[in-house]
Formats: C-alpha cells, sequence, structure tokens
C-alpha cells in the first residue's frame, strides 16, 4: 500500500519500502513505502498551502465534507475492521468497537466546533477605551503533525485528525510503522468525501527518521503525539528548534489500589479490563496494590474468572476475546520484563508463557516498592503485578513512587478513603470504583501530570489544543453609541 500525498497513492521518492506483518500468524500483509526527507518536505510545503484552502471553506462546508466521510465509513466499516485486526492482532469485535469510535469523534467534532463562540470584552473597565470594541476569535494552527500509536490507531487518529480538521487546520499524518493500513484507509476516505486533499497528507516510514524530519520542518504548527516518553523528549528538543508547539499523551504505570472494604465482584472486573488488547494501553491498571487482608481472595478470582476465561483462537471469530501484542519482539520484551521481575524477587502465580507474539495474561506476587516495575518500567503487555498493602497511606505511597502521573484507580466502598486518594494522587485522572483504564470521549484523558503528558485530549475541551485565540479591536467603534446612551 502506498502513502497519501496531495491526494495520491505515491511511493517513496528512492522506492524503499518496509513490510507490514500479520503478528498472528507472521504473514506478510503489505509493503509500505519508507518515505525520504524529500517527500516529507514535498508533503508538509503542500499541506500549507492546502490548509489554506481548506480553511476558506466556511463552518457548515467543512461540516458537509465530513458527514460524507462518516457515510464512507459506515460503508467500509466490515473492511477497514478486519484491516485493523490483521495489522494490529486484536479480536475483530474490538476492531469494530475502534471503527465505531472513530465515527463518533468525527460526529462530536462537527458538532463541538459549530459551537465554538469568541468573546466580546466589557467597555467601560480601563480608561482611555472607552469607545474601544474588543472581541476575539478563533482561528486554526496551521498545519498539525499528527504521529499516531500502534495500539489503537484508527481511534487515536481519529481523536487528532477530527477535531484539527473541523477547526480548519491541515494534518500531516505519520502512522505507526508497524500498523498504517487501516489509518491510510481512513486518510483516503476523507479525500474521498471532498476534503481539500492536499490538506490531508499521509506519510510512511521509521518514527526515527521521518517523525524527526516532520518535528524539524519549521512549517510545522503543532506536533501532536500519542507514544512513549523518550519519543516525547526527542520531539520536544527538536521542537524547541523553532518553537514549535507540542502536545504529548505519553506514558503511564496506573495504579489500582484496591481496599479491604472493596466490592469484590467490582474489583475483579475492573482488574480484569487489563487483558483489552493484550494489555497494550497507555491508561489502565498496571500496577495493583492490594489490602493485605483480601490480596489472596482477589488474586485467586482474577485468575479464575477472567485470565482463565479469555477465549482464544481465530481473531476474526466475534467469539474470540483476547489476541496477541504487536509484534514478536515486543512479546519478547514484555517477557525480558516479567524475568528481570522475578529475579527481583517476585514470585509467578500464573501465566508467563510466549509463543511468537501471543503471550499469556500473567500475574506476579510479592512484588515491592523498590522493584523497577512498581516504579517507571511500564509494561505493555498483560501482566498483573500485586503489591500488598496495610495502610491508605502506605497504598498512596506506593502509588506515587512512580514518575507516570496518566490515570489511577481506587476500589473502596468508604467515600471519605476515595476522596483522600483522588487528593492525593498526582495523576490526570482517577477512577473511583474503576480502573485507569476509563475513557470517555466528553472527559479530559490522562496526561497533564509528571512524565505523562501535556495533553488533555478530549471533545470537551480539544479545541483549545487546536485553535488559537485571536484578539480583534475596533478603535472609536463605539464611540456614537456611547454617547446616545
Amino acid at each position: 500500500m502506498k502513502m497519501l500525498i496531495n491526494g495520491n497513492w505515491t511511493d517513496a521518492e528512492n522506492k524503499e519500502t518496509i513490510d507490514v506483518t500479520n503478528p498472528y500468524d507472521g504473514g506478510l500483509l503489505e509493503s509500505i513505502p519508507s518515505a525520504t526527507k524529500k517527500d516529507v518536505d514535498h508533503a508538509i510545503e503542500s499541506a500549507a498551502i492546502g490548509q489554506k484552502v481548506w480553511y476558506r471553506k466556511i463552518v457548515r462546508e467543512r461540516a458537509e465534507i465530513l458527514r460524507r466521510f462518516l457515510e464512507l465509513l459506515k460503508r467500509d466499516k466490515d473492511e477497514l475492521a478486519k484491516t485493523l485486526t490483521l495489522e494490529t492482532g486484536k479480536p475483530i469485535f474490538d476492531s469494530y468497537g475502534e471503527i465505531d469510535s472513530v465515527y463518533m469523534t468525527f460526529e462530536s467534532s462537527i458538532e463541538i466546533v459549530k459551537h465554538q463562540y469568541g468573546k466580546t470584552m466589557p467597555m467601560g473597565i480601563e480608561g482611555g477605551y472607552d469607545d474601544d470594541l474588543q472581541v476575539t476569535v478563533h482561528e486554526p494552527l496551521g498545519v498539525i503533525a499528527c504521529i499516531v500509536p500502534f495500539n489503537f490507531p484508527a481511534a487515536l487518529w481519529a481523536f487528532k485528525a477530527g477535531p484539527a480538521l473541523m477547526a480548519g487546520n491541515a494534518i500531516v499524518v505519520k502512522p505507526a510503522t508497524s500498523n498504517p493500513l487501516c489509518v491510510l484507509k481512513l486518510m483516503g476516505l476523507l479525500v474521498e468525501a471532498g476534503v481539500t486533499p492536499e490538506a490531508v497528507q499521509c506519510i510512511t516510514g521509521r518514527g526515527s527518521k521521518v517523525g524527526n524530519w516532520i518535528v524539524e520542518n519549521p512549517l510545522i504548527a503543532q506536533v501532536n503525539l500519542t507514544g512513549g516518553v523518550e519519543a516525547g523528549k526527542e520531539i520536544a528538543r527538536r521542537a524547541a528548534e523553532n518553537l514549535t508547539d507540542y502536545k504529548f499523551e505519553l506514558g503511564g504505570n496506573d495504579p489500582l489500589i484496591i481496599c479491604a472494604d472493596c466490592d469484590m465482584d467490582l474489583a475483579v472486573n475492573e482488574a480484569g479490563d487489563k487483558t483489552r488488547n493484550a494489555g497494550q494501553c497507555c491508561s489502565g491498571a498496571k500496577r495493583f496494590i492490594v489490602h493485605k487482608s483480601v490480596k489472596e481472595e482477589f488474586m485467586n478470582r482474577l485468575i479464575e474468572e477472567r485470565l482463565k476465561t479469555v477465549k482464544i483462537g481465530d481473531l476474526l471469530d466475534m467469539e474470540t476475546d483476547y489476541g496477541t501484542l504487536i509484534s514478536e519482539k515486543a512479546a519478547i520484551e514484555v517477557e525480558k520484563q516479567v524475568e528481570k521481575t522475578i529475579s527481583q524477587g517476585a514470585r509467578l502465580v500464573y501465566g508467563g508463557a510466549r509463543k511468537g507474539a501471543f503471550y499469556e495474561p500473567t500475574v506476579l506476587d510479592q512484588v515491592t516498592v523498590d522493584m523497577d516495575i512498581a516504579r517507571d518500567m511500564e509494561v505493555f503487555g498483560p501482566l498483573f503485578p500485586i503489591i500488598e498493602f496495610e495502610t491508605l497511606d502506605e497504598a498512596i505511597d506506593i502509588a506515587e513512587a512512580s514518575s507516570y502521573g496518566l490515570s489511577a484507580g481506587v476500589i473502596t466502598n468508604n467515600l471519605q478513603d476515595a476522596m483522600k486518594v483522588a487528593g492525593s494522587l498526582k495523576s490526570g485522572m482517577v477512577a473511583v470504583n474503576g480502573s485507569g483504564g476509563f475513557r470517555a470521549q466528553e472527559l479530559p484523558f490522562g496526561g497533564g501530570k509528571k512524565m505523562s503528558g501535556n495533553s488533555r485530549e478530549c471533545m470537551s475541551s480539544v479545541l483549545e489544543e487546536v485553535t488559537q485565540e485571536k484578539s480583534i479591536i475596533f478603535r472609536y467603534a463605539m464611540k456614537k453609541y456611547n454617547e446616545s446612551k
């Protein structure tokens, strides 16, 4: 499959390609271009021109075009879900849910831009400005670089692309190298729907090269990344050269505190959500901080009721609910992290087996706060490290031992304890009787704390990230009006 530049499916200038494989069976799915710097610069220069054309379309025209995209999305839903499953290793029912989320995000983007209002400043406050009309309007930033991760490529692409386009920006998208196919198809649907072709560029290739070339281009107004902390730091360093704005959703090591008085059914259910996407989630419980008195019950029920009951099989079967990691390399990394944690004193209770890109749900007991996994080792896989505590203050200290601050959760029937945890944890979100995996479209999401980023990607505040406020002053415009009062 080729990359999308100026509405055309294009090879790299040097014709070099990268293979995209199916993590489930290792089979070749497609080859994609490995873009050169010349390809990248051409796409960005075209996007800067296309953005002006796209923005000249009034809001209702942009809305009509994106509604046509939604119709095309419904038309191709089956194909898109199948593509997503084959390239990511996630079950097909998960892929259908992700395509549905794309629809909802674009639909919401259309509505929120229609209700983005400017302001009029009150007059008569400041001497010398009594007759001046002062107002604000919102304008697009320009060209936004959207760097999309592999774990939820379609859904997180939509969070970046939908609001940015509806607000009048152009987008230059860099999908994950391991699974870019669904995102490429979605970008093609935007062109088919009538979006200005130059305003929707999609470049493929290794992030270490292509991503850096994108960030270093002075025509980029903002870089929007969902990815790892190290990638965020590197982008920030390069963006500083041109004072390019950036919005990051980075890593997490979310704590889930399970108190002695918890609803155990709820605790097991919320913890078991970690099997979703084979544990490849930025947010979601990664450290299970469990009260000593209920630890054995929680651990045993988690294994028997959730982990042993996952349905493994053909990923295109709607009954299958557990798939592979994104690659064998990723599964090997999880395997190494488990081995390291065991070497530091943890005990393997369940799981621990790997076959290719498949890694079975794994429970580690006797994890202590001095171990890497209890602090800043982010495991992108189906691992359940259990850390015991006796007092709530101790649980909070364990939770706060990490430099991440994405999300968190606490399971308790005590409102005072819940409020204490919510107020004490330095994280972008705390779910009471839920896990950090909670994500509602309107609610500011994670980020904003410690090393987990600075974005609050959501529908209720995203326009603050993809537009800029401009002040316009009409000097003496109100003179006659004021004189007539």
